[in-house]
């Protein structure tokens, strides 16, 4: 699959964990799937937990490598990880606003001070300080889940991004529409982000999950790529190749 694979998720979200372990990763699983870095502690914002995957040595500093690594970890082929590098070069700076007004020449991301990162025209899920706002994520599924089967489509996410578009604000409209394709890019199946994976997007243990069980090989086919792009043009001449699925 070109762009990415992953599996069919079931986590816990932060502050339900019982297993010892933030977000239920570590440095190495329970059932022996391994990865080389750990988990964001339990204080952190939701925010931070969200890109905590990205910091590779859990020093609290995310480099543009870092970023590229952790696409292809989700699966993410070469080229579109390479677009992620677009991450660290809008949001180096906001992040280093905490430390200091000079730029950072390394394009570092700050996990600290991530929340100044946070832009215009988002869903505001997260708030000013970067925790997780359950009311705004339920009623976001409550308006925008046309089919009312837990998932929003590509439509439904079109229509969500269109109503927080904000006057006056096409930088923080261009974000928000990458990190919606990106997200269902990496989440959909059967056409849809599903409400649970979503929530385990919000909070990085999605992430996780995805590197341990494609390290391992295991569980079903999720997201959208190159080869079901291809295979629904192929054998239907529609993009949308999980309706050739259900016929």
């Amino acid at each position: 699959m070109a762009a990415i694979t992953n599996s069919s998720l079931s986590v816990k979200y932060a502050g339900e964990v019982d297993s010892g372990e933030p977000n239920g990763y570590s440095s190495s699983s329970k059932d022996g799937g391994s990865n080389n870095h750990s988990s964001p502690p339990r204080t952190a914002s939701a925010l931070q937990q969200h890109i905590a995957f990205f910091d590779r040595d859990n020093d609290g500093v995310i480099y543009p490598r870092d970023v590229y690594t952790g696409f292809r970890e989700l699966g993410f082929c070469v080229l579109f990880s390479l677009g992620s590098l677009l991450i660290p070069i809008f949001f180096s700076y906001p992040t280093r606003l905490g430390h200091s007004w000079v730029p950072d020449p390394l394009l570092r991301i700050y996990v600290d001070d991530i929340h100044k990162a946070k832009h215009g025209s988002d869903s505001g899920v997260y708030d000013l300080d970067g925790n997780f706002n359950p009311e705004r994520f339920d009623r976001m599924f409550s308006r925008f889940d046309t089919s009312g089967t837990g998932g929003l489509g590509a439509g439904d996410l079109a229509a969500l991004w269109k109503k927080n578009r904000c006057a006056a604000d096409p930088a923080g409209w261009s974000f928000a529409f990458m990190e919606w394709w990106t997200t269902w890019l990496l989440l959909q199946k059967d056409g849809r982000v599903w409400k649970d994976d979503l929530r385990a997007c919000y909070d990085g243990t999605l992430f996780w999950k995805i590197s341990v069980e494609r390290s391992k090989g295991d569980g079903e086919r999720n997201g959208y790529g190159f080869t079901e792009f291809i295979h629904g043009l192929w054998f239907a001449g529609s993009w949308k190749y999980w309706e050739i699925q259900t016929k």
